[in-house]
């Protein structure tokens, strides 16, 4: 049958300026992303004081806010089917930008809702994208490291936005609105669409294979004229053209445990990251801190971010994937109840840096890790819902979590979240598929130069 090779062609490039253009332009996406996804957080205690909101009126708004984010996962996992990841990365960027414009005009609790609503949408829908992109262009060997690279430079967006908004929050009445124009930004992603290529490995599986083709020339062409000739590729292995994916696919064995495996992996991920960095700020105001200082210790504490995405990266190719998951989760757990155990503002920011470094390590190395367990059938469509259905829990976690400080307390809300994250590693310890040998498969094929 016709094939052109993408997987393997791909496979067998070194990293060379079309790689690393990629990488930049994803790290932009995943900035802004990171940039915007907090930003409700870092303003709600001031709204608390202008619009006279309560704790549970947040709750409340932080859930809908992950109803959007299922939407947008799968809605993301069509669009990166039909037309393609590239124009999907693009169009899904600009949908979260534009929302993020529109909430710094709101004008109440609900307009500023429903332009979260579809924000989050918009910043889920281009997570989705974004790992699959990544997928799909990279070398099977180094794939991972590149995610993570990419989030390094990505994850520096939240400190920014919440050193931003520690510095314009307090400066007036109307000032928190700087932090969404703030985020609204990642609408000058469009500057890098004529550099990017769509995936060859997408058009390939739709019977595309001159427009596979093409791509694969044009970009095999740009890395010899930097890196000379470049190894024969490994042989391809002949298939049937896979049919359009439908969600029943996901019904299928071959599907269905990869799929209820991500989605308790996204699941625990999302009430546990989001339960600390959406309510830290919250919190602590309500515990006494002003809402100077809340947001300036949560600032601090999320320094720690870009170290741990840089620590994944160290780590990802390395070692066995589902392990380094599992070890991270653990750590997490940890520091997080000490977290919500002291009120030392040292040991806050202590504490606190520890969960960012290893969250976003952790967010790192399941973003490598999802798509792997698809094949290219599956890919866009196991991802997004798992990774959607992870984030349409959360919709349920804000207000758990709001429930337990008003009967329990505050201690009591860093049990939960330490739990959530320990329950998490310890499925992934006992059910997790191994894809390293798969990957070191791939990257220790016999080559030869032409």
């Amino acid at each position: 049958m016709q094939h052109s090779n993408a997987v393997n062609r791909l496979n067998r490039l070194p990293i060379s300026r079309f790689h690393k253009i990629t990488l930049l332009a994803v790290s932009f996406a995943y900035f802004f992303e990171f940039a915007d996804i907090n930003t409700f957080a870092t303003t709600a205690p001031q709204l608390i004081d202008l619009w006279g909101i309560t704790v549970d009126q947040i709750a409340y708004v932080t859930s809908l806010s992950f109803v959007g984010m299922f939407i947008g996962s799968v809605v993301a996992s069509t669009l990166a089917d039909r037309w393609g990841r590239k124009k999907a990365l693009v169009h899904t960027t600009l949908c979260f930008g534009v929302f993020s414009l529109a909430s710094a005009f709101s004008w109440d609790l609900a307009s500023l809702s429903v332009f979260r609503v579809l924000t989050s949408a918009g910043l889920s829908a281009m997570t989705v994208v974004a790992v699959i992109y990544v997928n799909e262009m990279y070398p099977a060997a180094v794939r991972g490291k590149f995610q993570a690279y990419a989030i390094v430079i990505g994850i520096c967006g939240t400190p920014a936005t919440n050193l931003i908004a520690s510095a314009v929050v307090p400066l007036s009445d109307w000032s928190w609105r700087l932090v969404y124009l703030w985020g609204a930004l990642g609408i000058l992603f469009v500057l890098f669409t004529r550099h990017l290529e769509e995936s060859p490995r997408w058009h390939e599986s739709r019977g595309e294979y001159d427009a596979a083709e093409a791509i694969l020339t044009g970009i095999e062409t740009r890395v010899a004229a930097e890196k000379g000739p470049l190894p024969e590729p490994a042989p391809p292995i002949d298939a049937t053209r896979p049919a359009k994916a439908s969600p029943r696919l996901l019904l299928r064995n071959r599907y269905l445990g990869p799929t209820l495996l991500l989605t308790v992996l996204w699941v625990t991920q999302t009430i546990g990251f989001f339960g600390y960095s959406s309510w830290a700020p919250t919190l602590l105001a309500k515990e006494g801190f002003s809402v100077e200082k809340s947001v300036f210790y949560v600032a601090l504490t999320t320094v720690g971010a870009p170290l741990g995405s840089f620590l994944a990266s160290l780590v990802t190719d390395r070692f066995e994937r589902k392990w380094c998951l599992v070890a991270f989760g653990a750590v997490i757990a940890l520091c997080g109840l000490l977290y919500g155990l002291t009120f030392n503002p040292v040991l806050i920011v202590v504490f606190g840096f520890l969960v960012n470094l290893f969250e976003r390590g952790y967010t790192a190395l399941g973003y490598a890790y999802s798509p792997e367990l698809f094949d290219t059938r599956g890919r866009s469509l196991g991802t997004g819902v798992s990774y959607g259905l992870g984030r349409l829990s959360n919709a349920a976690g804000p207000l758990i979590i709001a429930a337990l400080y008003h009967r329990t307390g505050y201690q009591s809300v860093f049990y939960f979240i330490a739990g959530t994250w320990l329950l998490g590693a310890l499925i992934l310890a006992v059910f997790g598929p191994r894809t390293r040998p798969a990957r070191t498969a791939a990257a220790e094929r016999p080559r030869a130069v032409v």
